[in-house]
């Protein structure tokens, strides 16, 4: 937006959201006038604070639970019912801990969850009839819409809607949930949201957090890993440096898969360490009481984590009984325990040859968040740079350097970001687990980067890319993070047990850059009118070589993943419906960081072709 004030930085995180803001009027080249939002968000009822972070959680109060009143925010009228709204915040976290059948969490996982449908309200997952339960769109929708009114309420002088806002996703998002997180936004009254990827922002932020002092600390040839591991995913992604004109130029060069393994794998599997000392003590805990638990050991985890004095966290665990003294169970973790039991269990030290175990899944399972099988984050990340050992092979100044006897790709540096890297022992756990990989291989070790503001990076980097964006910055390049591919049957005919083999037709390459159009070349299909058309859907995060309209006829299984379907809703305006029409497909990269197809008829008619959102979700 050419006639914003501010650019504004938002990171919508798993468990936790932020605002940053860059004054464009005020900002010059690298150096950027940057700030915080304190957001006020209740803390209690009837009490406002203005904090850093907003906990990215909704409580869904019975409506005699709180007195008129209680719930109002600055922005809100005070005598609304308590019935009509919800709880955001820091409230929402507490009080859901004591009533976790009333919380929504991991808003966030459950949209980017391809076996539900997002639209529809199924959070929280196992609350009773009496609590109306919301959707992971409208969850979204809702910690968005408070952030923008926290900015309009700190800042009526300039109007959120006037400024330019960058909304921050995980890289490994595939098209289907950056449009859902573009689409909330929207919802929220965002006015031309743009998105990018976590990874890069939290570089962003460490470069812009140097002052100019990063081209000190890499070079030309470095190879950049960022680990960002959140409350709900664990994101990896390669950052080369080349070196343009004289100028340091970052370019990224590969994402990780989109893998649902974080903060919130770690609190249930201390809740379940602390489940077996109950157990051994004679309390046995039933469902409720384990949901409970398991955000109690969030708040213990990140205070024990974060606080290097700290040595102990009380424990307590609403009773559903009533012989117990007070109305409940008290316990404690110490942090020595918490440091090991993630250490070992999430951060083993394994060898680079390691890959994900993948067990035999039981025909019946609850509906839930497809987790991550193997909770080994050090084997996901193994298992990364060993698929993108030739990532750099084609790049600009890294020609001749890949070694073909190297087993993975080598990082010269790493970037940590994410809460769970707050414990300094976690993230030299992993930097000696690398170190050790590239010692094997005859490698010179990593080096850390430092200086990373793991709270707040995210949104800062975001607010600073909306500033680079403006010709103020440093800006990193590379494009889309996959290639993507349609699927085409074969037309053949009936063979008995045999279904007609698939194609893999191209229709957006690797690093195709945001705002470009791409048309397939000489290829035309006939798309049916007035009824919906399904293809199927492929990206790739290691084929960087293939260019649009190129055909596949074989791939091996780690080259494609299927993601949801696509679907092209076709007005037939003066056809009739059934009529096919011949179209080209055109890929546009949009500028705020999706992915669209358009199908082009010969007489110039266009039709988006929706991502199917809905296909083969769950209802």
């Amino acid at each position: 937006m050419e006639t914003a004030r501010y650019a504004i930085g938002i990171d919508l995180g798993t468990t936790h959201s932020a605002l940053s803001y860059v004054d464009l009027q005020a900002s010059d080249g690298e150096k950027a006038d940057q700030g915080v939002l304190p957001i006020p968000q209740l803390s209690g009822p009837g009490t406002v604070e203005a904090l850093p972070l907003l906990p990215s959680f909704m409580y869904l109060p019975h409506p005699d639970e709180l007195a008129p009143g209680e719930l109002a925010l600055p922005w809100t009228d005070g005598q609304a019912a308590p019935a009509s709204l919800s709880i955001i915040g820091e409230m929402a976290r507490s009080r859901g801990a004591g009533t976790p059948i009333r919380l929504v969490s991991s808003a966030k996982s459950w949209l980017s969850h391809p076996g539900v449908d997002r639209r529809a309200a199924i959070l929280p997952p196992d609350a009773p009839e009496e609590v109306d339960r919301v959707s992971p769109l409208a969850a979204s929708t809702r910690y968005l819409e408070h952030i923008r009114n926290a900015w309009n309420a700190a800042h009526p002088e300039a109007p959120f809607d006037q400024q330019a806002v960058t909304v921050t996703i995980p890289a490994s998002f595939d098209p289907v949930a950056r449009e859902l997180t573009a689409e909330a936004a929207r919802d929220a009254g965002y006015n031309a949201p743009t998105l990018l990827e976590e990874p890069q922002a939290a570089l962003y932020s460490w470069i812009q957090g140097s002052e100019g002092r990063w081209r000190k600390q890499v070079k030309a040839g470095d190879i950049v890993l960022v680990v960002d591991v959140g409350g709900g995913t664990s994101d990896f992604s390669l950052i080369a440096i080349l070196e343009r004109e004289g100028n340091l130029e970052p370019h990224r060069v590969a994402v990780g898969d989109h893998i649902l393994l974080g903060g919130d794998n770690m609190d249930l599997a201390l809740a379940h360490l602390v489940a077996r000392k109950l157990q051994a003590n004679g309390t046995q805990l039933d469902a409720w009481q384990m949901r409970a638990l398991t955000y109690a050991c969030r708040g213990a985890k990140e205070h024990l984590l974060a606080d290097a004095n700290a040595t102990t966290w009380p424990i307590v665990v609403p009773s559903r009984g009533s012989k117990l003294i007070g109305g409940s169970i008290r316990t404690e973790l110490t942090r020595d325990e918490v440091t090991a039991f993630i250490t070992d269990g999430f951060f083993p030290r394994v060898e680079a040859s390691a890959r994900p175990a993948v067990r035999t899944r039981a025909g019946l399972t609850q509906l839930g968040l497809p987790y991550a099988q193997d909770a080994a984050v050090t084997r996901h990340l193994a298992a990364f740079l060993a698929r993108q050992a030739g990532a750099t092979a084609e790049l600009e100044g890294f020609n001749g350097q890949v070694n073909p006897e190297h087993s993975f790709l080598h990082p010269t540096a790493v970037l940590f970001n994410g809460g769970v890297f707050k414990s300094g022992i976690l993230a030299q756990r992993v930097m000696d687990t690398i170190n050790d990989w590239l010692y094997m291989e005859g490698a010179e070790p990593a080096r850390m980067l430092e200086g990373a503001d793991l709270d707040l990076a995210v949104a800062r980097g975001a607010a600073y890319y909306g500033h680079a964006r403006r010709g103020g910055g440093v800006r990193i390049r590379g494009g889309t993070a996959r290639s993507y591919y349609v699927g085409v049957e074969s037309s053949m005919p009936a063979i008995p047990g045999m279904e007609p083999p698939i194609t893999a037709l191209c229709v957006a390459p690797f690093g195709m850059e945001e705002g470009s159009e791409l048309e397939l070349p000489g290829q035309e299909f006939g798309l049916v009118v007035g009824e919906p058309v399904h293809f199927r859907f492929f990206g790739s995060t290691v084929r960087r070589q293939d260019r649009i309209g190129e055909v596949l006829e074989f791939w091996g299984p780690d080259e494609l993943q299927e993601l949801n379907e696509i679907q092209a809703e076709l007005p037939f305006d003066a056809r009739t419906p059934g009529d096919v029409v011949q179209v080209k497909l055109h890929a546009l990269a949009t500028e705020a960081g999706t992915l669209e197809l358009i199908a082009v008829s010969r007489e110039g008619q266009r039709w988006k072709v929706e991502f199917d959102v809905r296909a083969n979700e769950q209802q």
